[in-house]
């Protein structure tokens, strides 16, 4: 029983984080798709924030845009959906850390966003934000591929905030590896 009720929270969290970035992403992806389609961008912020259409068949930037078919279905179909489902059932059966589930939750989860785009978009994801100043500039992204870059980002830092006091505690301690 000690073990269920550990489990049980772990599986809200996963749950929870990945149903929030997939309804975020598909919502706004929606409202991309009713008011900018077609439509002139939209500049916010003195241009900081810039929302226009784009359609993807590539990856970030749209790199991979002219491979052949079966390259991008390995490339941008299988490998992420194997990594995406991987993640998943890491954070459901495994890690115990619930920072580190939530960051692992939100990079899947963006993978798993932008995988439905593929699939069902005819492998054409929905991109709509631009940031920058003046002439420096992001692509053109969505909300999954925000939640991707931002759990990557995060995730690397919790880890290395891990891995520093780990080893601070280790010499004042006097402990070996």
């Amino acid at each position: 029983m000690k073990k269920l009720d550990r489990t049980v929270p772990r599986i809200l969290l996963v749950l929870s984080v990945l149903s929030i970035n997939l309804v975020l992403d598909r919502v706004t992806k929606y409202f991309a798709v009713e008011f900018l389609r077609g439509k002139d961008q939209i500049s916010l912020f003195w241009n900081s924030i810039v929302l226009e259409y784009a359609e993807n068949t590539g990856a970030f930037l749209s790199l991979g845009n002219n491979w052949p078919v079966s390259i991008k279905i390995i490339t941008f179909l299988i490998v992420p959906l194997l990594f995406c489902v991987l993640a998943i059932i890491y954070c459901l059966v495994k890690e115990t850390d619930p920072i580190r589930n939530i960051l692992i939750t939100t990079i899947a989860s963006g993978g798993i966003a932008n995988l439905y785009d593929r699939i069902f978009n005819s492998f054409h994801v929905i991109d709509f934000l631009n940031f920058g100043i003046g002439a420096v500039r992001t692509g053109i992204l969505n909300i999954a591929d925000m939640s991707v870059t931002f759990g990557v980002i995060f995730l690397i830092f919790y880890e290395y905030r891990l891995y520093s006091y780990v080893i601070k505690n280790k010499k004042t301690n006097n402990l070996e590896y």
